[in-house]
């Protein structure tokens, strides 16, 4: 038979976008003669739903599409995720399940049994599990049909499984020929790749065909990159959809053969698809439709320009330059050819005389102590006041321009450089900035981001002749204690020994870690694209105190 995988970006709660997409694709998955067309998890409301799966509004409005999308898609039976009501003596009140649309009806439903509970997951705070999962007909085919989760507990692929069951292992124990897989697997860098390597196994495991079809888009911190894939029995990939964009591919189940699309390949060219994507779908979800941001010279302002403008059109972007007395030639000039090169507007907002009435005003209460970052945080508090002041006259989401590594140890000011709606590349690593930075050049074949903001020392520019470095160690050094301190959890003594590093170094970057976690849960939003992000999918508590 012939089935098509439906690669759709929906919005959580938009059931009339959400519907109206899924009826559009299911009419061309019509037209290329498919027989069977799958979509995402949760596709009907849009995943991440979260808390708003206790409305009982939003789980009755979520199954009325459901059976408006059966009447409406006569002639091509279709699977999709929505909410269904659970049993009474769960103790949860909605199951995450998928439906099977046939002759104008839903025919089948399957729940998920394996729901997660790690990293940016809380499905168990929301669903209740499946006690049992069947399998249905569909052309003369069994058909084991699972939800995201419940393909991840292989016991061949897995070293320590999460699950004492494994719902694929017991549909094709039951019968099942054939693995569908409806999907909202976050992305990471190096995810895609991870995901087709485990679903490989499961097909070389049970001598199966497997589909997974997954969502694409961003929603909140979160970005789908899609990268459906169907895998022959004997692991090869015989289909597959592209990666952060919409798609549509059909796969034959008898020939083992269908559609293979481009994908986005290499780490800095998937980040910045993502960011893009991230970018993109965070403002217009949220019912913006333009940017602002404050561009200094540096790299990490230039980067998430150049972001910002892919996501959302020049046109929709504008760039802030707000000098001060500290500020060099060189980067006011950095940020005028930037904004140049991207062709956004560009602003100029001098900040000397707003921080000299600071200094005016509160020389009396500061009189006989000396200037110290108290001075230097005013400098980013102004800055954080002119942006948000254009945000609100000019209706535009500011993008707040912080990396990783700063967020990690608090380099960077609560109520300054930190404003925004949305912070973008919160999830870079300083290092990975630079990287993914000349990417952009490269990409575009010419230069966008300015050589001199590429090769410059990096400098917040608050104070005289400043640099990063008078601070921090060198990036070079702080980025792999931040990815083992932060992302592995290890050890500072573990970090010291397997790095080479000082051990009272890496001990301090774990204390300022810890210290500024006051900070972070203040942060804006960011994007996700590490397997550890700081946001929701790593939770610490502020007031605390242990040893690093």
């Amino acid at each position: 038979m012939k089935i098509a995988l439906a690669q759709i970006n929906p919005t959580v709660g938009n059931f009339t976008g959400n519907a109206a997409r899924i009826l559009d694709f299911t009419r061309r998955a019509k037209d290329a003669g498919a027989e069977l067309v799958l979509f995402p998890e949760l596709s009907v409301c849009g995943y991440p739903p979260r808390d708003l799966v206790e409305k009982t509004s939003f789980v009755a409005h979520n199954r009325e599409v459901v059976e408006q999308l059966a009447r409406e898609t006569r002639g091509i039976d279709v699977i999709c995720g929505f909410v269904t009501p659970a049993q009474a003596d769960t103790g949860k009140s909605v199951m995450n399940s998928a439906a099977l649309l046939r002759d104008g009806k839903v025919e089948f439903v399957q729940s998920k049994r394996l729901l997660p509970t790690y990293d940016v997951f809380d499905e168990a705070r929301n669903f209740a599990p499946a006690s049992r999962q069947s399998l249905f007909a569909e052309r003369g085919a069994q058909i084991a049909l699972t939800i995201c989760e419940d393909a991840w507990n292989d016991k061949t692929f897995w070293n320590r499984r999460l699950y004492r069951v494994d719902p694929v292992e017991e549909l094709i124990s039951s019968g099942g020929q054939i693995v569908l897989n409806i999907s909202a697997s976050p992305f990471y860098v190096g995810k895609p790749e991870f995901r087709r390597e485990m679903l490989a196994a499961i097909a070389r495991r049970h001598q199966v065909p497997v589909a997974m079809v997954n969502q694409v888009g961003g929603n909140d911190s979160l970005v789908f990159d899609g990268s459906s894939l169907v895998l022959a029995p004997d692991g090869r990939v015989i289909a597959q959809a592209k990666s952060f964009e919409e798609d549509l591919i059909v796969f034959d189940s008898a020939s083992l053969t269908g559609d293979i699309h481009e994908q986005v390949m290499g780490d800095e060219a998937q980040a910045y698809a993502a960011l893009v994507l991230g970018t993109r779908d965070y403002v217009r979800k949220c019912g913006f439709r333009k940017a602002i941001i404050g561009l200094s010279g540096g790299i990490d302002s230039a980067l998430t320009a150049a972001i910002a403008v892919d996501a959302l059109g020049a046109e929709n972007v504008i760039g802030v330059g707000m000098p001060s007395m500290y500020s060099s030639g060189g980067s006011v000039n950095d940020a005028q050819v930037l904004a140049s090169n991207l062709g956004i507007r560009f602003e100029v907002v001098q900040i000397k005389e707003i921080f000299d009435s600071f200094r005016s005003g509160l020389a009396k209460v500061f009189e006989g102590l000396r200037e110290d970052v108290t001075e230097e945080n005013i400098q980013a508090r102004i800055r954080g006041v002119i942006l948000m002041s254009l945000s609100n006259k000019f209706g535009a989401l500011v993008l707040t321009t912080g990396n990783k590594s700063e967020l990690g140890v608090g380099y960077c000011t609560l109520y300054g450089d930190m404003v925004g709606g949305l912070a973008v590349i919160s999830d870079v690593m300083k290092t990975m900035v630079y990287r993914i930075s000349y990417y952009v050049n490269q990409r575009a074949g010419r230069e966008i981001i300015p050589e001199s903001s590429l090769t410059k020392p990096p400098s917040a520019e608050l104070r005289p002749d400043q640099k990063d470095s008078d601070s921090l160690p060198p990036y070079e050094i702080l980025d792999p204690i931040l990815e083992d301190y932060v992302e592995e959890m290890k050890s500072a003594e573990d970090i010291a020994r397997d790095r080479g590093f000082d051990l009272e170094l890496v001990r301090s970057v774990a204390r300022m870690v810890n210290r500024n976690e006051y900070k972070r849960q203040q942060a804006a939003p960011g994007i996700k694209i590490s397997e550890k992000a700081f946001g929701v999918g790593r939770r610490f508590p502020i007031a605390a105190c242990f040893e690093v």
